[in-house]
């Protein structure tokens, strides 16, 4: 055998053992509307879209606690990337572990199972009737201890019991500053009003859920402390400049960045001495790939805060935002008011060229990367 074939021989046998990861592997198998599904993270309630003769259930506003065959059929013709319970989602013990094993099990990609567990006024399944688990009074409470090993144990802690009921993902710890005495949304569920206490409690937080066995989401980006209005409502703004967030609001988050959260929560704040698009956070491209990208060199997942939220809804339907919130740069959006509309405005934005199929594959790779990273893939 000559010389040059037995080299190319070993060069292929070498190429052959570069190892493949279980995200690319699979991305490579998706169709677009799979990869888009990945990149939207819906309610139940978001499911019933469809029945077998095509007629909608819009009419039922009542919170989804069974999964049934038809959410079945819209969770195969519309697969999300991940559900986010709510309390009324929620009956009892066993209820809540059938409906996130039924929901899990229907889907054919695995799911980030979300909740709201941030412990205190906002914590799902501690606040429900009959279940057996350590409730906390509030982040605020646990942050004027001053000892960053409480808020650890209170990650491990709701870490444990969430991975107990099904769930892999948690929109916590609070990483906003409440400087604002008249702030009306974040108040006792940040850790306080001091940047580095708020750090500190922030970084031990998400040591304390990975210890568990669940991924991070900080949340509010670029903070919300600091605001008298609520995003949930309508329109809110901030007048500050990056460098005066840099003085408070962003050390939680250089934090978070530094303890390696999962994924960082962007609001629908409106900085308008930051931004010079006039858009909210979550749609804004200088705010995502200039400031949360490049200047704090996050290369998480950045999810939108939800996208039925009164500061969204009010200005843009739910195709007009989902498509803005992707070519700004934000890997999933949540709660989009109508989702069936976000996902085929995804979709229908690729097929004319106005997304690239490349921009998806980008959030995609990374959204099944962390699902590879916590062995969600099989």
């Amino acid at each position: 055998m000559e010389s040059g074939n037995g080299s190319d021989e070993l060069q292929d046998v070498s190429e052959d053992e570069v190892p493949v990861s279980k995200a690319d592997m699979l991305i490579s198998q998706m169709t677009l509307r799979e990869k888009i599904g990945q990149m939207i993270f819906i309610q139940p309630e978001s499911l019933r879209i469809e029945t077998e003769d095509g007629q909608g259930e819009a009419a039922d506003t009542s919170s989804v606690t069974v999964f049934t065959e038809k959410m079945a059929k819209s969770l195969e013709k519309y697969p999300p990337g991940g559900i986010i319970i709510f309390g009324g989602n929620i009956e009892s013990p066993i209820q809540l572990k059938e409906l996130v094993n039924e929901i899990k099990s229907a889907s054919t990609t695995p799911l980030f199972m979300g909740i709201d567990e941030e412990g205190g006024m906002v914590a799902r399944i501690a606040n429900s009737p009959g279940f057996d688990v350590k409730k906390y009074e509030s982040m605020q409470k646990i942050g004027s201890t001053k000892d960053p090993k409480n808020a650890e144990e209170a990650g491990k802690v709701i870490g444990s019991y969430l991975r107990d009921y099904g769930f892999n993902l948690d929109f916590a710890p609070v990483a906003d500053v409440n400087t604002n005495p008249e702030n009306i949304v974040i108040g006792s569920r940040a850790f306080g009003d001091d940047p580095h206490l708020v750090a500190d409690m922030v970084k031990a937080g998400i040591s304390g859920l990975h210890s568990s066995g669940v991924m991070s989401c900080i949340k509010h980006f670029p903070g919300h402390g600091d605001t008298k209005e609520d995003t949930h409502a309508g329109f809110v703004s901030i007048g500050k400049k990056w460098e005066e967030l840099e003085a408070c609001e962003l050390i939680p988050f250089k934090a978070g960045i530094e303890a390696e959260t999962d994924m960082i929560m962007i609001s629908h704040i409106t900085a308008g001495n930051i931004t010079k698009d006039g858009l909210p956070s979550s749609l804004s491209q200088e705010m995502i790939e200039g400031r949360l990208r490049r200047d704090l060199k996050f290369d998480g997942i950045i999810i939108s805060d939800s996208m039925s939220m009164g500061a969204i809804t009010e200005r843009y339907s739910s195709g007009e935002a989902a498509v803005l919130a992707i070519k700004a740069g934000t890997d999933i959006v949540l709660m989009p008011e109508v989702y069936e509309e976000a996902f085929e405005s995804i979709f229908e934005a690729v097929a004319r060229g106005e997304i690239s199929e490349e921009r998806i594959d980008e959030s995609v790779i990374r959204i099944l990367s962390l699902k590879d990273k916590y062995d969600i893939l099989i």
